[in-house]
């Protein structure tokens, strides 16, 4: 049995019945299956905090994860953003995945890392999310996530045959 993220995840000020009525059992499920897979375990991200108005608090210890020139790795603080964006873009009915996400770093990061990300806008197929990357307070990075809504079965939708592109 996999452990659910949320028996520690902060909520801020609500009552069960409030994160039940934003958090449904399929998208706590959900949730769990993306917080449960091994990349983010061996990396030490840890999900701080879910709001009801849709924003995640990821973390991670970036102080084992030293590139060359004795900063974060890029690739490490690239899959804090994305994990957290991930979990913000799955917290409505449709599944999503990643359909492009960038990055722009800002300053050298060596310690303990959080990733807040917040929807910017959203369409029927599409959704646009920012995450920022903070080390004690300090912005270091910015990452933007377009996701793409998958028709509830977890696999995108088809063409119907004889439909144009």
């Amino acid at each position: 049995m996999v452990k659910s993220i949320f028996n520690d995840v902060v909520y801020g000020d609500i009552t069960m019945q409030e994160r039940e009525a934003f958090l449904s059992e399929e998208i706590q499920e959900r949730l769990d299956r993306i917080t449960n897979i091994q990349i983010v375990q061996s990396m030490g991200m840890r999900t701080e905090s879910i709001s009801s108005e849709g924003e995640v608090r990821v973390s991670m210890d970036v102080s084992d994860k030293i590139n060359a020139l004795g900063g974060a790795h890029g690739g490490a603080i690239f899959t804090l953003a994305d994990q957290a964006f991930a979990l913000a873009c799955n917290l409505g009915k449709e599944p999503q995945v990643a359909l492009c996400a960038n990055i722009n770093y800002i300053k050298p990061a060596k310690g303990k890392l959080e990733a807040v990300a917040r929807m910017i806008s959203e369409t029927r197929k599409t959704s646009i999310y920012e995450v920022k990357v903070f080390e004690a307070g300090e912005l270091v990075a910015l990452f933007q996530g377009t996701g793409y809504k998958l028709n509830g079965t977890g696999r995108i939708r088809k063409l119907e045959e004889g439909a144009s592109r």
